[in-house]
């Protein structure tokens, strides 16, 4: 004979197991898309930012046209856009070796960051010995320091010279995410690993580095927006000793106030960072979006 406390219609099993698959079938909806919140549309997210953009550029239009504001003042965006069209040659050059300086610092930066960074967590006595240094090189302005390497590597290297105060300006955020991606592995999965005796090497590679993964992206958008900064900034000090960048192209028409040419390099400066921002954003998403928090769709 069955026990009357475990079946019957008095037995809470049956409404627990209900409630379980409905919230099972419920998560898996939302996983599907069935329950996306409307902002989480591409549409809602790449048109709601156009239409504030576009709305600015109307309203700037109008205003300039309006008070009557003179060019050399603030051009309105019409001849800023025609200023490019009729400049697009120079400027293309100019973007290109600006651009050329800011990729080749954030891959000089993110190997470097990352190398060093394993150092630190494999020895803690390099550790104790190089991370003060590299704090120093991030708290010191690279403006001040900019003359010194300018000297130091010769006027005749300025690409060099320019790669360098870059690269300083981009190292510090992927080494110091690094560091902590590599330090916030779970201590269990690391005595485990032991346990079946791993070697650090193993260790490192199949479970610090993809667990550090996250920081590491997070790092590299924070450093690929500094590169470029780091770029115009060394190209701003070394434009008298021959740079040839969008920062450059700024100083030579704000000296002949051509103020809407100012304003083209700027808008190209603005999208250039904007495109490295975007593209590290997908290739987050990419390498993530399968298996980390940040990346899945939530279930609400």
């Amino acid at each position: 004979m069955s026990d009357p406390a475990l079946s019957g219609p008095s037995s809470p099993v049956a409404p627990v197991s209900d409630t379980l698959a409905k919230e099972q079938a419920d998560f898996a909806a939302a996983q599907a898309g069935g329950q996306r919140n409307w902002s989480e549309t591409v549409w809602a997210r790449a048109g709601i930012p156009t239409l504030v953009g576009v709305v600015v550029l109307l309203i700037w239009e109008w205003a300039v046209d309006h008070y009557q504001i003179r060019s050399f003042v603030l051009p309105a965006p019409s001849v800023i856009g025609a200023a490019m069209a009729g400049n697009i040659a120079s400027l293309m050059e100019s973007w290109w070796v600006t651009f050329s300086v800011t990729v080749q610092a954030f891959v000089l930066a993110l190997v470097g960051g990352v190398a060093l960074a394993i150092l630190f967590t494999q020895s803690r006595l390099i550790e104790l010995a190089l991370f003060p240094y590299a704090v120093i090189l991030q708290v010191t302005p690279v403006v001040s320091i900019a003359p010194l390497i300018i000297i130091w590597v010769g006027f005749d290297n300025l690409h060099l010279a320019l790669l360098i105060m870059a690269w300083l300006v981009a190292f510090f955020p992927i080494l110091s995410n690094t560091v902590m991606g590599l330090r916030s592995v779970d201590h269990n999965l690391i005595n485990l690993f032991k346990l079946y005796g791993a070697s650090r090497w193993q260790v490192l590679i199949q479970l610090q580095m993809p667990a550090a993964l996250p920081y590491i992206l997070a790092g590299m958008k924070i450093s690929g927006g500094l590169a470029l900064i780091g770029a115009v900034v060394a190209e701003f000090v070394g434009g008298a000793s021959g740079a040839a960048g969008l920062a450059w192209r700024i100083i030579e028409a704000g000296n002949r106030l051509q103020i809407d040419r100012m304003f083209a390099a700027l808008v190209m400066m603005s999208l250039t960072g904007i495109a490295i921002f975007f593209a590290l954003h997908f290739l987050q998403h990419f390498l993530l979006r399968r298996w980390h928090e940040s990346a899945l769709r939530s279930e609400s």
